[in-house]
Order: structure tokens, then sequence, then C-alpha cells
């Protein structure tokens, strides 16, 4: 059938998102709005179709379901489950199972960034106990979080924005058990894999090499009066140093490696490499002194530490502390770097930022909030070697959530209505308190979801749903509606690693109905696809935040993620196809 003008528009703008979120032209947020405002302005959607979006039960039910999510996490109730979670014994197979399991249960009823969030530092103290390296451990514990939001409706916004736009369309949506007909396999499925054979393809950086750059690098200066001026590097006992080691001296505008005859000056810069501990205990000896500036006029040096991951797009990427302004734009000083892939040259002021890249800042308590408040900058802050306290709130939050659930699952309320009562409860139970509300409703995502929702109007009144339609019942002809639903799932899935799992619903769950209603099939079927497709993301570090959040704790390089993650996709690609097939076609 012959496009129309709007059609050909609507195509050109979703070229030029798609081109501006892979080079990272803006923030994603930006990038959307910025497409919605184009097709507003030529005409192809009324104001009413293209802010339909931000009306729509489902934004409403993940804003809220962000705010019950963040309550249970602030106050600690979490904690409740170490010992459910933690794994026994030192073989690793059993020990992936024991952690992936309720992770994966957990990450049905929670979003899954403040679970993983909370297990990291617990599962790398568990890995220390245990005498296994934590880097076999955390990427199982990212593909359970993944997996896991499909065990229910609300496990994750992906399954939300589905929903929403299928009852958008007059259908019946989901019902919060629907997705867990491929959940429940997936989930099995995968954490038998893992245990069985996966942690196998993980890589064990355990005693690995500290030239290989998977430590901080932090940088430290000698005092004027060093007890060790003038004697070698050797002499002045700083060759060996258990947990770091002195990869570099710079000397004014002079760089060379750290020999055993290298003599040391006053005013020489010292390049470390280390864990984070490494920093206290180096600054602690006689003749060193901080590089870094203090984090305020009083010179305070007792703060808190903060692990922070640069995230994708984030506008640090390819700047560097210096040109940003760290200090004066967070409030916080960068002790430290630590890098995944390639060496961490130069002073550290003048390093250009990666996605990834895992930084060690000191700053007050206050500084955690205000780095999570820039999500679009940071994938995660966390503090180093501190969890969470179970406080007294604890039990009203996990009531709050079960109460919730059960509304949900049972029918007596609509998702956005259960889910508004519970965030609304965390408010007035003091489980969740004044900035720290409007932090956890993350408005960029809600910004995303409302305005995918309305590029996927125009997909649908332009025409294009339809010709997608006829596209994917073209490659899907030699195998019926089977076929068209595989590749309803690899397009979605191919659509969410170009831009994201939110608009990549958003956009597919036009084409998914229009193939549902040409071939007379459930469209449950179809949209269950799209949802687990847009959310399958299990190949690269940055294709789900989760990911990212593991993969500086972990050690891992890229190639990691794709070693692991490319059984997995299919194993979850061919579960998905199949128990569609069977439940609904």
């Amino acid at each position: 059938m012959p496009l129309s003008w709007s059609a050909w528009f609507t195509l050109g703008v979703l070229v030029l998102m798609v081109v501006a979120l892979v080079r990272s032209w803006a923030r994603t947020d930006l990038v959307l709005m910025g497409s919605l405002g184009l097709l507003l302005l030529a005409g192809v959607l009324t104001p009413e179709a293209a802010f339909a979006g931000f009306s729509n039960p489902a934004v409403i039910s993940i804003g809220a379901l962000f705010v019950v999510a963040a309550g249970v996490d602030r106050t600690g109730a979490l904690g409740f489950l170490d010992g459910l979670l933690r794994p026994r014994g030192r073989r690793i197979g059993p020990a992936v199972v024991r952690l992936f399991v309720p992770t994966a249960i957990l990450s049905g009823v929670l979003s899954n960034t403040p679970v993983v969030a909370m297990l990291i530092p617990r599962v790398q103290a568990w890995a220390r106990e245990m005498g296994i390296s934590a880097s076999k451990l955390l990427i199982p514990l990212s593909t359970a979080a993944i997996v896991g939001g499909w065990l229910t409706l609300i496990g994750t916004s992906t399954n939300v924005v589905v929903h929403g736009l299928m009852q958008a369309e007059g259908l019946d949506g989901f019902s919060f058990f629907d997705v867990t007909w491929v959940g429940v396999p997936a989930a099995l499925a995968v954490a038998a894999w893992y245990a069985l054979i996966g942690h196998r393809l993980l890589p064990d950086r355990e005693g690995a090499d500290p030239a290989s750059g998977q430590d901080y690098r932090f940088e430290l200066r000698v005092a004027p009066d060093a007890p060790f001026l003038g004697q070698t590097v050797e002499a002045a006992s700083l060759r060996t140093l258990g947990s770091a080691y002195l990869a570099r001296v710079r000397r004014g505008e002079d760089v060379f490696d750290a020999l055993p005859e290298t003599t040391m000056l006053p005013g020489d810069v010292l390049e470390f490499a280390g864990d984070a501990s490494a920093h206290d205990a180096l600054i602690a000896r006689p003749g060193l002194e901080r590089k870094a500036p203090t984090v305020d006029d009083e010179g305070r040096e007792d703060l808190p530490l903060f692990e922070v991951v640069v995230a994708p797009g984030s506008r640090l990427v390819g700047e560097t502390l210096k040109s940003v302004d760290f200090r004066e734009r967070y409030g916080g000083v960068v002790l430290a770097i630590r890098r995944r892939e390639g060496q961490v040259e130069g002073g550290l002021g003048n390093v250009p930022i990666r996605a990834g890249d895992l930084l060690l800042v000191e700053g007050r308590g206050a500084l955690k909030n205000r780095l999570g408040a820039r999500a679009e900058d940071f994938a995660l802050v966390s503090p180093v070697d501190t969890l969470r306290p179970i406080t007294s709130r604890a039990p009203v939050a996990l009531a709050l959530l079960a109460g919730m659930i059960g509304l949900v699952a049972f029918n007596v309320l609509p998702l956005a209505t259960a889910a508004f009562a519970a965030a609304l409860g965390m408010v007035v139970t003091g489980c969740l308190r004044g900035p720290a509300i409007f932090r956890a409703l993350d408005g960029k995502v809600l910004l995303v979801i409302a305005a995918a929702l309305g590029i996927g109007k125009a997909v649908e009144t332009t025409g294009l749903a339809a010709i997608a339609a006829l596209g994917v019942e073209a490659v899907g002809a030699w195998a019926g509606p089977v076929g068209a639903l595989a590749a309803i799932y690899l397009a979605s899935n191919l659509l969410a690693e170009l831009i994201t799992n939110k608009a990549s619903a958003a956009l597919m769950v036009p084409v998914a109905l229009a193939v549902a209603a040409d071939l007379g099939s459930e469209p449950t079927a179809f949209c269950v696809a799209v949802a687990v497709g847009s959310a399958a993301s299990f190949l690269t570090p940055i294709g789900y935040q989760t990911n990212l959040m593991v993969m500086s704790a972990g050690g891992y390089r890229y190639t990691d993620f794709t070693r692991a993650g490319a059984p997995v996709s299919l194993i979850v690609g061919v579960i998905t196809v199949a128990v569609c097939s069977v439940v609904w076609l």
C-alpha cells in the first residue's frame, strides 16, 4: 500500500531519532521529546494524541511503582532477606542458584535497579567469605534481575508500558500473571544454565595482574618533609604494598614508570593502582599527602566514600573532571578512577571519562542523594563498604508492597490505583520523605515513556504499523503465526538494543497488534513477545542498566557480557516463542 506524506515524515523522524540515540547526540528523554515535538509541529499528531501518553495509566503506574520501590529500599526492608539470599559453601553452581532464584523473585515485584544496587556490596562480601571471585556471581545477579521482571506484571516497566498500550486500544491488557507463563520457565532455565555451564564462561578476576587496569588509579603527592626524600622506591618501601602498587611517577611534565631504583623527590605525584581501601591506608603513611582537593574549605578528610558508575549518555562521557568542574557541579571530589577496558593515562583531572568508568568519590552523606538524582549521568551510586540498615518502618514498607501485590493479583483494583495507593502509603507512613519522593519518581524515565507512547501513536495512525505488520508476516510466512511471533520478538529485541527498551515496546506494540489482527490470532501472545523481547538485553553492558551497574564491581570487559549473554538470549527467545505459541496461539 502507498505511504502518505505523514507516514514518510514519521519514518524520517524515527530514523533521525534512532541515529540521535545511537550516537548520543543528547539525553534519551530530550531526543524522544524532540521527536514528539516534530510530529506535533508537522500536524502528524494532534495535541490530544501527542500528549495522551502523559495521562496513560502506564505512566502513573510506573511513577507510583518507583516510589514504592524507593520506600522499600530506603527503609532497608530488603535486608530481611539476607539469610535467604546468602550463598552457602564454596561451589559456584549452587551459589549461583541460591542467589539467582530469590533475586529473580524480588525483581518480579520491585524495580530491579534498587534490588541490584542493594545486592552488589553483599555479593562482593559473600564472595570474599566463600573464597571465590565476585565476577562469577555478578553477571548472573544482573541476569536474574532482568529475567525476574517477567514473573509478574509489575516486574519491569516494559511490561507496564505494553499493558497500558493494550488498554488504550480497548483490550484488557495483561493480567497480573500473564507474563509469568514465560518468566517462570525462563528463570528456571537460565538459572540451570548458569549453575551447570554458564558460570564457566564467566571470567575469574581473582588475583588478576594489577597492571591489567582492573584497580582504581589514584594519585598522592610526596610531602616536602617526607622522611624518604632522596631514597629509591624500593628503599622507601613503596614497591610492595599489598592491596596497591606504585605504577608511575609524574615530576612536572615528565611521566615515567616507578622502577625500584627511582628516587623520590618533594612534589612528585605518585600514581597508584589498588582497591578502594588502599587510598586511605596510603595517605596515612608519613610523607604522602592527598593531591585531590578537599570537598570544602574546612579540609575534612574523613568523609564517606562512594563508588559511582558513569552512565551511557552522561554529560561526563568524553569530558575530563576539570572540564566539567566536577567538584563544583556535584559537590564531591574524585579520588580515583577504575576502568575495565584500557588504561587510565595521565593525571586524573585530565583523563577523558568513558561510560562504565567507576569513580571513587569523596563527599558528605548528602552526596549519595545528589548524585543519585542525576540518573542520566550516573548508573549507580553506592557507599563503599556500607549497607543500608533495617529501620523500624521496614515492616510497614513490606506490608504496603504485599498489599499492593494482593490487590492487583486478585483483580480487586487496577494496577494504577493500587500502585498509587501504595505510593501514597509510603509517604504518609514516613517510609519515604521530602526530596527523596521526587527523586524516586525519576522524571526523565517518565518523560521517555510518555513521549514514546505518543510516537507509537503516530506509527499506528499513519499506517506505518500496518506496513511493518505486512513485513513481519512476510518474514514469518514460512512458519505461520509462530514465525510471525518469532519475527516480532526479534525485531523488539534488536530495536531495544538500538534505542531503549521502553521506546522499543511503545513502537512495537502497534505493529504486534496489527499482525495479530491480520492473522486472527490472540494479541496477548504478540504483546508478551514485545514485552520480553524489549527487555531481554544480555549482550552488552549498556543494553540494560543493571548490566552497567555490575560491570565495574565484577571487573568485567564488554566481551564478558557477550560471551555469557549470547546463550541466555537464545534460551529466553526460544522459551518466549514456544510458550506464547502453546498458551495463546
